[in-house]
C-alpha cells in the first residue's frame, strides 16, 4: 500500500505534520455509528514521537457488546468441549515455577547459587547484587519490547518503560555528580564491549585509528588488539587500526611519555584510557593534553572502577574526558550490562575543540552515539536489565555504598600488603583501587599473572 492509499484508507504513518486518525473500524459504518450512536471515542496514544487515535467503544455500548461476545463465546465452547481443558492445560503452563518446569535446570542453578555463598570470589569482572536487582531482572519487564529511545519508540505499550529508562538516566547522572545539561548517557548497551564498539561506530568510519592500553599491559580486547603474530582478535581491531601503547615492564606503570610519543605519530581519532587490570591511578590529565595536541576525542573505559569513581575513592576521568564508558557490573554492583555517558551542550576551550578537526562551538555526539546503539548495532533494549541498574544507581547514591567501597579499597590494600610482606611480587608495587596484580612469574610461570580482587566486607 502506498502512501496516497494509506491517506485514503485514514491510516497514519507519522509522516504527517497533523495526524490522521487510525481507524480500525470499516469508515462507512464508523460514520454511521458517529451520526447516528454517537457512541464511541477516541483513545489517543503515540507512535514514534506522532499523536495517533483508535476508536474505543463507550462503556454503554461495551455492555451489550460484551453480552454479544458472550453469547459467542458460549456457543463456541457448546461446539468443542474441549477448548477449556486446553486453556487450562496452557495456563498451568505457563505458571509452572522453574523445579516443576526443569527440574535439572533448576537443580543446576541451586549447585551455583551454594558455589557463590560458600566461596570467596577474587575474579575482578564479577560481584554479588542485590536482591531489589534481582528481583527485577527476573521480572514481566523482559516481555516488553522496546526498540527505540523514550518518546520515540518503535512499539505501542512503552508509556512505562519510558518511565524507568528516564529514571535511569537522572540516577545515572547523579550517580557521578554529572550536569545533565553537560553530559548525557545511553543506558542500552548489553555489555562494555558493545558500549565501546558504539562509540566507534557512532565517531569514526571503518579504518579509522584508535589507541589504547596494550591488552598485556592491562588494557582491553575492545580497545584493540592483534596477537603477536598479527591476529585481528577483537572486532574493534578487525574493523578499525590500533596501535597500543604499554606500561614500563620494569615498573607496571602506564609510560606516558611513550604514550605521547606514539600518539603524536599515529595520529588516532580516539585516544583511550581506562583498562581491565591496571592498579594504579590514571593520569588524564595527561591523557587530555595529548587528546587536544592530536585532535582526538578521549574516551575512558572505567569499566572496573566505576564504583569507585561514583563513591569519589578514585579519581574522576569526567572532568577531562569526552565520553566515558562502563560496565554495570563489577564494582558498580548492578546488573550485566555496559552504559555509555557523552559531553552535551557548549565545548569548553579545554576539552574536544581540535576533535577530528571539528572548529564548531558544541558537541555531536548524543545523535551519532544513539543513533550507533539503535539501530545500527542492537534491537530492542533489555528492559529487565534498565530497571535493574536504575536500582543499583540508586543504591550507587547512599552513603551505605560509599562506605562498601571504601571497605573494598581497604581490603585491596590488605591483601596487597600481607603479600608483599610474604615476599611475594606485586605489579607496581600496590594499589591504588580494588585491583591487586600478583607477578607469578617469579615462580617458574612465564608469562603468568594473577589477577586478583576482594570484595569481602
Amino acid at each position: 500500500m502506498d502512501l496516497t492509499q494509506a491517506a485514503q484508507s485514514g491510516l497514519s504513518l507519522g509522516f504527517h505534520s497533523s495526524p490522521i486518525p487510525l481507524q480500525l473500524l470499516d469508515q462507512k459504518q464508523e460514520t454511521r455509528i458517529d451520526n447516528e450512536e454517537n457512541q464511541v471515542e477516541d483513545e489517543q496514544f503515540s507512535i514514534l514521537g506522532h499523536q495517533m487515535c483508535i476508536k474505543r467503544p463507550r462503556d454503554n455500548s461495551s455492555q451489550s457488546s460484551a453480552s454479544s461476545s458472550t453469547t459467542n463465546s458460549s456457543k463456541r465452547v457448546a461446539m468443542d468441549p474441549g477448548l477449556e481443558s486446553r486453556r487450562a492445560m496452557v495456563r498451568a503452563w505457563g505458571n509452572q515455577p522453574l523445579p516443576i518446569a526443569d527440574p535439572e535446570i533448576h537443580e543446576i542453578m541451586e549447585k551455583e547459587k551454594q558455589r557463590q555463598f560458600k566461596g570467596i570470589e577474587l575474579i575482578a569482572s564479577e560481584n554479588f547484587v542485590c536482591r531489589a536487582v534481582m528481583e527485577a531482572l527476573g521480572s514481566h519487564l523482559t516481555n516488553k519490547y522496546s526498540e527505540g529511545l523514550p518518546g520515540s519508540r518503535y512499539y505501542t505499550g512503552n508509556q512505562n518503560i519510558d518511565q524507568i529508562e528516564l529514571i535511569c538516566w537522572s540516577r545515572a547522572l547523579a550517580a557521578f555528580g554529572l550536569d545533565s545539561d553537560k553530559w548525557g548517557v545511553n543506558v542500552q548497551p548489553y555489555s562494555c564491549t558493545s558500549a565501546n564498539f558504539a562509540v566507534y561506530t557512532g565517531l569514526l568510519l571503518p579504518g579509522d585509528r584508535i589507541m589504547g592500553l596494550d591488552s598485556p599491559s592491562g588494557g582491553h580486547l575492545s580497545h584493540g588488539y592483534y596477537t603477536p603474530g598479527g591476529k585481528r582478535v577483537s572486532a574493534s581491531s578487525i574493523f578499525f587500526e590500533s596501535l597500543p601503547y604499554k606500561v614500563n615492564p620494569q615498573t607496571g606503570y602506564i609510560d606516558y611519555d611513550k604514550m605521547e610519543e606514539k600518539a603524536m605519530d599515529f595520529r588516532p581519532k580516539i585516544l583511550i584510557c581506562g583498562g581491565s587490570s591496571y592498579p594504579r591511578e590514571w593520569d588524564y590529565a595527561r591523557f587530555r593534553q595529548v587528546a587536544d595536541r592530536i585532535g582526538a576525542v578521549l574516551m575512558c573505559d572505567m569499566a572496573h572502577i566505576s564504583g569507585l569513581v561514583a563513591a569519589k575513592e578514585c579519581v574522576s576521568p569526567f572532568e577531562y574526558c569526552d565520553i566515558v564508558t562502563s560496565t554495570t557490573h563489577k564494582s558498580l554492583r548492578g546488573p550485566r550490562g555496559g552504559i555509555i555517558f557523552y559531553r552535551k551542550g557548549p565545548k569548553s576551550r579545554k576539552q574536544g575543540m581540535l576533535s577530528h578537526g571539528d572548529c564548531s562551538s558544541h558537541y555531536d555526539f548524543e545523535e551519532k552515539i544513539n543513533f550507533a546503539v539503535h539501530p545500527s548495532l542492537q534491537g530492542g533494549p533489555h528492559n529487565n536489565h534498565i530497571a535493574a541498574l536504575a536500582i543499583a544507581l540508586k543504591q550507587v547514591a547512599t552513603p551505605e555504598y560509599k562506605a562498601y567501597m571504601q571497605q573494598v579499597r581497604k581490603n585491596a590494600q590488605a591483601l596487597a600488603s600481607a603479600l608483599l610482606r610474604r615476599k611475594c611480587r606485586l605489579v607496581t608495587g600496590g594499589t591504588d583501587n580494588h585491583l591487586v596484580l600478583w607477578d607469578l612469574t617469579t615462580w617458574g610461570l612465564a608469562e603468568m599473572v594473577a589477577f586478583i580482587v576482594t570484595r569481602l566486607q
